[in-house]
């Protein structure tokens, strides 16, 4: 009786068993489908829409003021000023440019044609001149190549940057940026 007791017992303890066959598990959400995120388009330092864009992303705005006869011409407002580039070289389109210049006109009359020539002999990339008025200017050119990364042409904007400060310096006070150098 003993065994038939612990038998009940434990037939009771266990758990009751379903009599309904067991539920699938339920199958996850179906995701929306999405087309995939777009390539961005490649880098390309001959079209000057590019430099347009790069700009955009760098708290600056360039806009096309002139072009013809494979000549690009960009005014350009940066935070710390305005300037000008000029792609040459270009194609019919004005797309696959060989050069770029970067350059500004200083309405102050500062330095002679003399002191001009010095400061160009203390510089490699940052070339001044004078106009047919008297007035300075400053140029930085490079050659573009369809390899040349967006970030590359960033060194290239922060050389024309440094380029500026320094002549910047030189035409406020010729004499004596030429004798501190």
């Amino acid at each position: 009786m003993r065994a038939l007791t612990f038998a009940i017992a434990l037939a009771l303890a266990a758990p009751a068993v379903a009599a309904e066959p067991a539920k699938p598990a339920p199958k996850p959400a179906a995701k929306p489908a999405t087309k995939p995120a777009a390539k961005p388009a490649a880098f390309d330092a001959r079209d000057p829409a590019a430099l347009i864009g790069l700009l955009g992303t760098m708290d600056a705005k360039g806009v096309v003021a002139a072009a013809g006869q494979g000549v690009v011409v960009l005014d350009i407002v940066t935070p710390g000023g305005k300037f000008g580039a000029q792609y040459v070289d270009c194609d019919a389109n004005g797309k696959v440019c060989g050069m770029l210049a970067f350059s500004t006109a200083f309405e102050r009359r500062g330095p002679t044609l003399q002191q001009i020539n010095v400061f160009n002999r203390t510089q490699v990339a940052c070339r001044g001149y004078l106009t047919e008025d008297g007035r300075s200017n400053v140029m930085y050119g490079l050659l573009l190549g369809q390899r040349m990364t967006s970030a590359e042409m960033k060194q290239h904007l922060g050389v024309w940057q440094g380029c500026l400060a320094t002549f910047g310096r030189f035409n406020r006070d010729a004499e004596g940026y030429l004798a501190g150098n």
